[in-house]
């Protein structure tokens, strides 16, 4: 009964931070694309907060949860889920190269603004409780207790924390160089025509590329070596204290 009672509050306290992550992640790129020229995300009904329009079946409920399962036994993986991409016609944009590279970046961008709002209001529940920093840890805590701290203020700053990390995780994935992630669509948009050209006809197998690399993490450590030193030392910046 206690695992089922901590699995249901690892997933309560990681659902809400996730679904914010990649929905204004990726209202963000329709945003700026129809400031840019293009109304194809607004005219889909994709220009919204309500997480059912952006919701993808697998990507957004079933490999979060996958990759939840080592966490929960408690070994080191990397959390990650996606939307569904929002419909952008770059031949709508008003210069469609240039543009491009700001609808690209729209994303991650976004996700940083939300990681510095959660850590703000990390900060300002440690205001409250300086003890907070002992209960909390990196995707995970304690609720022991009955008391308002126990019962309010720490799973609000467990779900501060964990917006932090997923948020400064998806704004530097997404910024790997690899399209059709928004970095390798961001370096089409700022290459000369033909490196770009180059680029972008790595795009039909990209995504291969990058469940491949998910996939096979836990045996070659290429992405925590390369991504998760950045996400901590990030994180534990915009929290303002190492949270392990």
């Amino acid at each position: 009964m206690t695992d089922i009672s901590h699995l249901i509050q690892t997933i309560s306290i990681i659902a809400l931070p996730l679904l914010f992550a990649i929905t204004f992640h990726e209202m963000a790129h329709g945003l700026i694309a129809d400031k840019l020229g293009d109304p194809t995300a607004r005219l889909a009904g994709r220009l919204t907060l309500n997480p059912l329009a952006h919701i993808d079946p697998f990507g957004t409920v079933i490999l979060p949860l996958i990759l939840m399962i080592p966490m929960l036994m408690g070994y080191p993986s990397m959390l990650f889920g996606y939307a569904k991409p929002v419909p952008v016609n770059y031949m709508n944009l008003r210069r469609p190269k240039q543009d491009m590279t700001w609808v690209a970046a729209a994303g991650p961008g976004m996700n940083l603004g939300l990681a510095l709002i959660s850590g703000l209001v990390f900060r300002l529940l440690i205001v409250l409780d300086p003890s907070l920093p002992l209960h909390v840890s990196r995707f995970g805590g304690s609720l022991s207790g009955g008391d308002l701290s126990s019962s309010i203020l720490v799973p609000l700053a467990l779900m501060a924390v964990t917006s932090v990390n997923i948020n400064v995780l998806l704004m530097i994935f997404n910024l790997i160089p690899i399209p059709p992630l928004d970095g390798g669509r961001v370096l089409v948009g700022v290459l000369p025509e033909q490196q770009a050209i180059a680029v972008s006809r790595i795009e039909p197998y990209g995504m291969l590329i990058i469940i491949g690399l998910l996939m096979f993490d836990p045996q070659i450590g290429i992405m925590r070596a390369l991504i998760w030193p950045f996400v901590m030392i990030m994180s534990n910046l915009i929290l303002g204290a190492p949270i392990l």
